[in-house]
């Protein structure tokens, strides 16, 4: 039981950094740390800037698999 909840958040938390990867790539926009965050705990930058990583590496993982499938197709 405990570990299906810890499977579910995870999924869910890699699904949201890959939300976010997704809104950087299409606008730019970033999320911006605060440098009264970092110097109260000098591992939350580096946290973030894996965390984030983890999304890049969904998006273009997944991307990947969808463009050498006969399931999808690009449009411009």
């Amino acid at each position: 039981m405990v570990l299906g909840r810890l499977a579910h958040y995870t999924f869910d938390a890699v699904l949201f950094s890959a939300f976010l990867a997704g809104v950087r790539r299409s606008t730019g926009l970033t999320p911006s740390i605060k440098p009264e965050a970092m110097t109260e705990s000098p591992n939350v930058k580096s946290w973030i800037e894996n965390y984030l990583w983890v999304g890049e590496t969904i998006m273009d993982q997944s991307v990947a698999l969808m463009g050498s499938s006969g399931y999808f197709e690009r449009k411009r």
